[in-house]
């Protein structure tokens, strides 16, 4: 198993209030506050500027348009 690949970053480190979680093409992870769209043009999740933040690095994930994950209600 290649642990860095399957890397994720922790809810215990999301903002409160910061639902949503999605990692782009490149291998981004980023917070959302507001649920984001899949740009697939290019590679990335959408939302406006302040609505994100960034939640680490992970590997690239070339199956980035399925890592969207809402935090447990």
């Amino acid at each position: 198993m290649n642990e860095a690949a399957d890397w994720a970053p922790d809810w215990a480190q999301a903002p409160a209030g910061w639902d949503w979680l999605a990692q782009d093409e490149d291998g981004r992870w980023f917070w959302y506050r507001t649920e984001p769209i899949a740009g697939f043009g290019g590679g990335v999740w959408r939302s406006n500027s302040r609505n994100q933040q960034y939640a680490g690095q992970g590997q690239s994930n070339p199956a980035w348009a399925e890592s969207l994950c809402r935090r447990d209600q």
